[in-house]
């Protein structure tokens, strides 16, 4: 299988991706975030689009997501493993904690969310029913069990607009939504690929527990130290899950 990886904040490239080439890519739905990098992890053929932008310049908003959706599948991708970070809604999903989503509740608005609305485009009305594909996700927890890392195999990814964070008011409300991970960029990201009809799974990077919901305010400082520290694991996670597909 050839793979498309979308890096989230705190991922805005691959270090051990073998690159074989820098494509930029124009679709009918406009420009990518950035540039596509392409190459080999770990005998996997692999197409890496950073979802902010490598300089991490575009809010969760402005995002083009339909670019680039459709720049990876003009690539050939089969499948596309999306990395977010997250806050943590669920006491159980700490910060450092890897969760594999199965559901996802939207609550976004504005965003360019479908191909269904462009000219000469087919009217789709897809199955959303799971939104994440089980066999990916399958894929992402046995190699996370693998190696030994934290990781909670389903639950309910939130996603508000942002860039601005939540506040307590809000995460209690999504709380009793059921959800328990909040981030901004899940959506429309996951309807796309299905629209696409491409296989999607979601590895999220919990870094902060979401408002009114730890004793100290939430810190830029520290949600990027912990971004730091544990992106290196969701790069080796994502090589073992690429060698796995291959």
């Amino acid at each position: 299988m050839k793979i498309g990886i979308i890096g989230g904040s705190g991922l805005y490239a691959l270090d051990e991706l073998e690159v074989t080439q820098r494509q930029a890519v124009d679709t009918p739905w406009g420009k990518p975030s950035d540039q596509l990098v392409c190459g080999s992890l770990n005998g996997c053929e692999v197409t890496f689009i950073a979802r902010h932008g490598e300089a991490h310049h575009i809010p969760p908003h402005r995002v083009n997501y339909r670019a680039n959706l459709a720049a990876l599948q003009a690539m050939g991708v089969d499948a596309v493993l999306a990395v977010n970070v997250v806050g943590g809604i669920n006491g159980e999903m700490c910060p450092g904690d890897l969760v594999i989503p199965d559901q996802v509740i939207d609550y976004t608005w504005n965003r360019e969310h479908t191909y269904s609305d462009g000219a000469g485009s087919a009217l789709q009305h897809v199955d959303f029913t799971e939104p994440y594909d089980k066999p990916l996700r399958e894929t992402l927890l046995k190699a996370a069990i693998a190696s030994g890392l934290p990781v909670h195999g389903e639950g309910v990814h939130g996603v508000t607009q942002g860039p601005r964070l939540e506040t307590a008011a809000e995460i209690r409300r999504m709380a009793n939504d059921g959800c328990d991970i909040v981030g901004m960029t899940g959506m429309p990201e996951a309807a796309l690929a299905r629209e696409l009809g491409l296989p999607y799974a979601c590895l999220a990077l919990v870094v902060n527990m979401a408002a009114g919901l730890a004793a100290e305010p939430i810190s830029m400082e520290k949600i990027e130290s912990m971004m730091a520290l544990r992106m290196p694991v969701v790069r080796r996670l994502l090589a073992s899950a690429c060698s796995d597909l291959s």
